[in-house]
């Protein structure tokens, strides 16, 4: 019975765990003990889940498991590996006692907002196992686990502010801030399973719900605390609110098309209807980048010119370098997307192995830009970004005339885990190379942790890929297509890269702070993830990979 619900991806999410807690220290006690929490019950939800198979009412993506553990513990095991991190500084004056309290409260939201939607589906259980002739006792028996799973949760998570409140109030206004997170979390990922069905499992859809409302609650918060007197964060940099304010443009943009076009139903039925319609959606475009998103950027952030001119400014106040950057940023981008696409049009090559040569592209033009201008990377990724949800909002809405062009491209570089609706593994690649990046600003003791994206997809699942597909022969399981030897190719192939990369980190003036025995372990639990896990490792790799190298 252990056996069967001790599989390879839940014994490994647990090892993740485990080498946190064992990492925690004694000033985050309810930080450990609420993640613990938190651990055991996403467990319990994933095998109630589980056990009812395709009779749950919301349709995931086939051929994945839930996920619904490595979902639920992915993003607060980053929160509470990153308050360690913080906790070290904070013991030999390396940062204030804001920034570690910052974190806190994003550990505790974004937890909270994974617990929030784990009783959600808890409860969908519990109302699917009316319709069936389950034993009431054994229905019994798992609310009673439930409630008492978050009836200890919420004493530890109160327990926590108070022992750090100045008064009941600011308590009270942070508790009820935390809670909001979870109720819109639950919202949010039925609008996500409903619009979007059988394009990701539980535990992606718990990722990508989890991320979206923190980082738009912590978006609001700091709009409401600019508004009032309330004290919120620590200073933020301009590249952060020109990125915050510029996904939340994009994400407007689909709302506001969508308005105009009910409105204007009748006018849009006379003829040129495609060219109308593209003609309101890149208005829309221009209209909110431009005009509405820098009014927000310059409520929260004290610029002195337009946010426009500003990154303008930003790129030219090294020239040569950050434009040579650009330059040789386009040159790899043509001619790789040039090659691989005529190869995907007129080769026999595996799919999945010329997906993995974009990995391999990322290496090339990320790892120069960390070393030697991690600032404009930063902003470059949200530029990114930016396009690529552009590109993707062109391509589901067909929006003339790019909209088919995007799709039959962007259709050459599918797999199993993309679908006709929505197309992520390219948004995946970049964020697991981004996020990173973007997390270790400010102070950071471990050198290697931005490169945990680059290393771990560009570097480590590549190789896994194309060494297990030429020369594997024992597998993991009797179901799945992973090799060991495609696993200890990663695996070795990532040690080898963090050892060509130290000396060079030494020279440009990095210290290596870490001892060998976490890194090996770090990249055996990330390698062995790559492994064992059916969900879409590009989003859940570097995550857990720059965990651990945190700690």
């Amino acid at each position: 019975m252990a056996s069967s619900m001790l599989n390879g991806e839940r014994a490994v999410v647990l090892l993740f765990v485990s080498s946190i807690l064992y990492s925690t220290r004694i000033s985050l006690l309810y930080e450990g003990l609420s993640f613990s929490l938190l651990t055991i019950f996403a467990l319990f939800v994933e095998i109630s889940v589980e056990s009812y198979g395709s009779a749950f009412p919301f349709k995931t993506r086939p051929g994945a498991s839930s996920g619904i553990l490595l979902g639920a513990v992915t993003l607060p095991g980053v929160a509470i590996s990153k308050l360690i991190q913080l906790s070290r500084a904070l013991s030999v004056h390396e940062v204030g006692v804001e920034e570690v309290e910052f974190i806190r409260l994003q550990y505790w939201a974004t937890s909270t907002t994974c617990l929030c939607v784990l009783v959600f589906l808890c409860f969908m259980c519990h109302h699917e196992s009316k319709k069936t002739s389950s034993a009431s006792l054994h229905n019994d028996c798992h609310m009673k686990f439930s409630i008492s799973s978050i009836a200890l949760f919420t004493a530890v998570c109160y327990l926590s502010f108070s022992a750090k409140s100045s008064s009941k109030w600011n308590m009270a206004l942070t508790l009820l801030w935390i809670v909001c997170h979870g109720v819109s979390a639950v919202k949010f990922i039925q609008h996500v399973l409903n619009t979007f069905p059988a394009c990701a499992s539980f535990g992606e859809a718990l990722l990508v719900t989890a991320g979206f409302v923190v980082y738009f609650g912590d978006m609001f918060a700091c709009t409401t605390a600019r508004l009032s007197s309330i004290a919120y964060e620590v200073e933020r940099s301009e590249i952060n609110t020109i990125i915050q304010g510029m996904l939340l443009g994009l994400l407007i943009i689909p709302i506001l098309f969508k308005s105009i076009l009910k409105k204007w139903k009748l006018y849009m039925t006379s003829s040129n209807t495609e060219v109308k319609q593209s003609t309101i959606f890149y208005g829309c475009l221009a209209f909110i980048l431009l005009a509405i998103v820098p009014l927000w950027m310059q409520f929260v952030q004290d610029f002195h010119v337009h946010p426009f001119l500003w990154v303008l400014k930003f790129v030219f106040s090294e020239p040569h370098k950050r434009l040579s950057l650009c330059v040789y940023w386009v040159a790899v981008i043509c001619a790789s997307v040039l090659r691989f696409y005529n190869i995907s049009k007129n080769s026999k090559i595996e799919r999945i192995l010329l997906r993995k040569y974009y990995h391999l592209v990322a290496v090339l033009m990320f790892v120069p830009a960390v070393i030697f201008q991690p600032l404009f990377l930063n902003l470059a990724f949200g530029a990114a970004l930016g396009v690529f949800l552009v590109l993707e909002i062109i391509r589901v809405w067909r929006i003339w005339p790019l909209g088919p062009l995007v799709h039959k491209f962007m259709n050459a570089f599918t797999d199993h885990r993309d679908s006709d609706l929505l197309i992520v593994s390219h948004f995946s690649l970049l964020l697991g190379c981004a996020l990173p990046i973007w997390m270790s600003s400010g102070f950071n003791d471990r050198p290697l942790a931005p490169f945990a994206g680059i290393l771990s997809l560009g570097i480590g699942d590549t190789m896994a890929s194309m060494v297990g597909y030429k020369y594997g022969v024992l597998r993991w399981s009797k179901t799945g297509k992973k090799t060991v030897e495609g696993t200890a190719a990663g695996i070795t192939s990532v040690l080898a890269a963090c050892s060509a990369l130290l000396p060079l980190l030494t020279a440009t003036g990095h210290m290596f702070t870490q001892h060998w025995l976490s890194l090996l372990m770090a990249v055996m639990v990330s390698g062995l993830l790559e492994a064992y896990t059916a969900q879409l490792d590009n989003a859940f790799i570097p995550l857990i990979f720059y965990s651990l190298l945190c700690l």
